[in-house]
């Protein structure tokens, strides 16, 4: 399956946003105000049941087949020593992903999620970004469209995680890109570098920004120029979720900002997304202000993996628990509404 064909595909795919369902709104509201509690008692439990049901098209959304894919990348500027790790622990994380010993094996256990790991090409690191574009036309469809495929049979609702030493790095010099702003106000620590390492990796975004400044500044150019395979695969995955109707849980700031370039072209790609948790990265709050998204959870995260967005999914079947199960008013034969 090859979703995006060219970077105009890709233009146009962007450009040409599936809706929510109003009926299925309507419907799942309806519901809502005939359970056995008083009218918004269950606060955003019940916000979280209509954006379903608006997005899988029916009163009563269901979670039978929920998937947490994990694409892993290694990124070229590494050499530069913007990460406290180097760049072969990306592999060896995968690994652990598929021994089953991670974070996010265990969590997305906990939250019944089917777990996908995606290794992207991690023998080819990318180019560093900082004196050349980090991957061809060629290297960015095919990631793009490897994020498509692990999303193309239609799952009920996907999380989007990453693995990839760097990357957020990249993650800083998308959103600088995108949004503007000082790269200071992107760039924090990743994975635990001290003051003289993020001081470091902000120099590196700056120079990213500024050798990258006159090129055009559309999302694959974006993704292209300063992302990384991982990145521009969450991408695919998130664009191609939204013709489908597949609706999305974000992770952190990495995953967050794998959309950047996509909400700066057309701010509707947030829609039918989750903001699974704010992630303890600077860059992540200012982020979700711009797109308007209120995090399910804030627990001092930072892991990446997907693991906040895997962690939200209890949360999320929790308000489908409640929006299914409950009795209405007239089976419980209480008499009018609380």
């Amino acid at each position: 399956m090859t979703a995006f064909r060219s970077p105009e595909a890709f233009a146009a795919a962007l450009a040409e946003l599936t809706a929510p369902d109003d009926a299925a709104i309507a419907a799942a509201r309806a519901r809502q105000a005939q359970l056995t509690k008083p009218a918004g008692s269950l606060g955003r439990l019940e916000d979280v049941a209509v954006f379903l049901a608006a997005w899988q098209q029916r009163e009563r959304p269901v979670l039978e087949c929920a998937r947490a894919v994990i694409f892993a990348g290694n990124h070229g500027v590494t050499a530069q020593g913007v990460s406290a790790f180097p760049a072969s622990v990306t592999m060896q994380m995968v690994e652990n992903f598929r021994r089953g010993g991670a974070a996010i094996n265990a969590l997305s256990t906990a939250s019944g999620l089917e777990l996908s790991v995606v290794p992207i090409a991690l023998d080819r690191p990318t180019a560093d970004f900082t004196q050349a574009p980090a991957m061809s036309e060629d290297d960015c469809l095919e990631a793009l469209n490897l994020g498509a495929r692990a999303v193309a049979d239609r799952p009920d609702l996907i999380v989007v995680g990453e693995m990839g030493i760097g990357n957020s790095t990249a993650a800083a010099a998308l959103c600088a890109r995108s949004f503007g702003g000082p790269a200071s106000a992107w760039t924090g620590p990743g994975t635990g570098l001290a003051a003289e390492g993020v001081a470091r990796k902000i120099a590196v975004v700056e120079a990213a920004v500024r050798f990258h400044a006159d090129a055009p500044a559309t999302a694959f150019e974006s993704l292209r120029r300063v992302g990384g395979r991982e990145i521009a695969a969450i991408a695919g995955a998130v664009l191609h979720a939204r013709r489908l109707r597949v609706p999305v849980v974000l992770d952190g700031f990495i995953t967050g900002a794998a959309i950047a370039p996509l909400f700066a072209q057309n701010p509707r790609i947030v829609d039918h997304c989750i903001a699974g948790h704010r992630s303890a990265e600077p860059g992540h709050v200012r982020l979700l202000a711009a797109y308007g998204l209120e995090p399910l959870l804030t627990l001092g995260m930072r892991l990446g993996e997907g693991s906040g967005g895997a962690l939200a999914v209890g949360i999320i079947r929790a308000a489908l628990a409640a929006h299914q199960n409950m009795a209405t008013f007239a089976e419980a034969q209480v008499a009018g509404a609380l």
